[in-house]
């Protein structure tokens, strides 16, 4: 008895989903990274707008740093905070917030290497 024409198609959709599943598997995890980054790109935002906040009502040196840190919940060795502008009451403090985003993501995180993300804020001096 000869094979009917399905016979010889038989494995083809499991060489199919061998080819497929590695070209899948980095999409899915290019997807995941561009997610983790994303997030990292708000968290940086909120950090630089509550360290503006610290900076506008405390006058230490170091409360803007420690707003970005506490609130954001990023890494502080990967954090840096600057602040400048900050004078007298009505004057305007200016927050830059540099944060290098890790890409942890196994093989897409190798390729693409650490993100530097930045964000800036200013807000009002609060007066003493």
């Amino acid at each position: 008895m000869r094979p009917g024409p399905r016979g010889r198609d038989r494995g083809q959709s499991s060489v199919e989903l061998a080819l497929l599943l590695p070209v899948v598997v980095l999409l899915l995890l290019t997807v995941l990274q561009v997610g983790l980054v994303a997030r990292d790109v708000v968290l940086v935002t909120h950090a630089s707008r509550e360290a503006a906040r610290a900076a506008a009502t405390d006058p230490a040196p170091r409360a803007a740093a420690e707003a970005a840190s506490a609130s954001s919940g990023l890494d502080p060795d990967r954090l840096s905070v600057r602040t400048s502008g900050r004078g007298e009451a009505g004057s305007r403090v200016r927050v830059e917030v540099i944060y290098r985003a890790p890409t942890e993501v196994p093989l897409i995180g190798a390729l693409l290497g650490d993100r530097t993300i930045t964000s800036t804020a200013t807000m009002r001096v609060e007066g003493p």
